[in-house]
């Protein structure tokens, strides 16, 4: 799969999965499990989303040293 998730975009992924999977967890809610579905992307470097919808967030420069 291609990478298309720039850095910025994998932070914020990250962050704000890392705050959703808390409160899941605080609240003993299902919303964990979609703090980690952000989370996903950013991990793995690439959205399928991104992907149909033909967007790339990471700069030319990234994607020619970490291919």
């Amino acid at each position: 799969m291609k990478k298309n998730v720039g850095k910025t975009d994998r932070l914020v992924r990250l962050i704000v999965g890392i705050a959703i999977l808390a409160v899941g967890y605080v609240y003993s809610t299902w919303w964990g499990l979609a703090g980690a579905l952000l989370m996903l992307p950013a991990i793995m470097g690439s959205d399928p989303v991104y992907d149909l919808i033909g967007v790339n967030t990471k700069k030319p420069m990234e994607t020619e040293r970490n291919d």
